[in-house]
């Protein structure tokens, strides 16, 4: 019917412009801006506005893991391999502070739901929390025997949940600073966990491509999905509690209608590995992001039906007073959710309306002709001997302050960047030219021969 195919998740768009996979996707509380983390070292921040710019970020030495918006957004954190966490201002002056506490590898991070802290999880084995007003680390909890991959706040900031290599889902308070629960039931490396939006859940995922929900009320497993047939990388629940998006390693991410417990969409946008899944604050849209360099932007469509519609449905169970609530109930046991036939494959190939306009991201790109990338790399090579010029004149004479050095090294890289960019491009157009050449060429000779 043309009404559930209104409800159908859509691609909107793709964006291009990382050179490494890409980690880690978050939208920004006001949704006009999208940031995602890659391996290539750098932070993004696509403005969803149709010909909005772009702008790239760089700064960490390492491959970067996690990203996240501060509530307020007027913040971006990174976590990187490099063992630092990094806060950034998301404009064109974009400063950032870099936080150093970590002795390995920092694997996530998150802010508490009022934004005045920071939790990370390193393979140091450590979660550490971390102060955003006076950009400093606060405390350390320490009680995994291996790597930390993911630790997030509860909604009321009380709680945080950790996961990792040790196969376990650890329970923090965060006023006493103790670990108040632990839960093991795990087949593998634990990759990701996160609170429901209400509070009442913890879900977590990992390299056994199950999904488990735990119900904080009663520490027992309520939900339990097993629709992936290789490891789950990230998931996100929808504002509403009743769906859950996730992303895994066999290459799609699917949607799962959790009021009814099972999967309802399997969506095939990436080509290879999808690594993050997230969606937007008010749950319009969701963004996903993998190995292909690529990040998807959908349109989810299937939280249309009206929740009052879906509590409907559920006011026939026992109690009179407040419509129940699927998260109040307790089924009697836990039960396994195999996947089913019936769920919707999606492969969009027609779909993506807006990639095409060439102002979405301007990163040098567009170049095409070859007199005209000539002229470009004799641009960037005049900007890179003038830099460079600048800053050997500043050092000798002594005439700088730090920071104006820091500065022009800065440009001094990006142009450098940009020059390699160029010249890449240059060559791969000329190969292109030739090879159209000796295309027309045997082209001619073969109808020569055939004639």
């Amino acid at each position: 019917s043309s009404s559930s195919l209104d409800e159908d998740p859509t691609l909107e768009r793709h964006f291009q412009g990382h050179k490494g996979p890409v980690s880690c996707v978050d939208f920004s509380p006001n949704h006009k801006q999208l940031a995602s983390a890659s391996a290539d070292k750098s932070l993004m921040i696509w403005r969803l506005a149709p010909k909005g710019r772009s702008l790239r970020f760089v700064g960490h030495q390492d491959a970067l893991t996690g990203v996240q918006f501060s509530p307020a957004g007027n913040l971006v954190a990174t976590s990187s391999k490099d063992r630092t966490v990094r806060l950034w201002t998301p404009h064109m002056n974009g400063k950032s502070t870099v936080l150093k506490a970590h002795l390995a590898a920092v694997r996530s991070v998150a802010f508490s739901y009022d934004g005045h802290k920071l939790v990370t999880a390193s393979d140091d084995k450590s979660v550490k929390v971390w102060s955003v007003h006076r950009q400093c680390f606060d405390f350390s909890l320490s009680q995994h025997t291996n790597w930390v991959r993911c630790a997030r706040f509860s909604p009321d900031g009380r709680l945080i949940a950790s996961c990792g290599d040790d196969r376990s889902v650890r329970l923090w308070d965060t006023f006493n600073r103790r670990c108040i629960n632990c839960f093991t039931d795990y087949g593998g490396s634990t990759t990701f966990v996160e609170f429901n939006p209400s509070g009442t859940c913890i879900a977590s995922a990992g390299e056994d491509s199950s999904l488990k929900i735990w119900d904080l009320r009663t520490n027992k497993l309520i939900q339990h999905y097993q629709v992936h047939s290789t490891g789950i990388s990230s998931f996100s629940f929808h504002p509403s509690n009743n769906y859950m998006i996730s992303s895994s390693t066999d290459g799609t991410v699917k949607v799962l209608d959790l009021l009814e417990g099972r999967l309802i969409y399997t969506l095939h946008g990436h080509k290879g590995a999808v690594m993050t899944v997230s969606f937007s604050r008010s749950g319009e849209l969701f963004a996903s992001g993998g190995t292909d360099r690529q990040v998807l932007l959908w349109r989810t469509n299937f939280d249309r039906r009206s929740y009052q519609d879906v509590l409907q449905q559920h006011t026939r169970r026992s109690t009179p007073d407040p419509p129940p609530h699927i998260l109040d109930i307790h089924p009697r046991g836990p039960h396994l959710h195999e996947p089913r036939p019936t769920s919707i494959q999606i492969t969009p190939t027609v779909a993506d309306t807006q990639s095409a306009d060439p102002h979405i991201i301007e990163l040098g790109h567009a170049v095409h002709s070859t007199t005209k990338t000539g002229l470009t790399v004799y641009i960037w090579m005049l900007l890179y001997l003038l830099l460079h010029f600048l800053l050997l004149l500043l050092c000798n004479e002594s005439l700088y302050s730090t920071q104006t050095v820091s500065v022009l090294e800065e440009r001094l890289t990006v142009t450098e960047d940009k020059l390699k960019e160029c010249l890449v491009h240059q060559g791969q157009i000329i190969r292109d030219v030739q090879a159209s050449g000796e295309g027309r060429r045997t082209g001619s000779e073969g109808t020569d021969s055939s004639s």
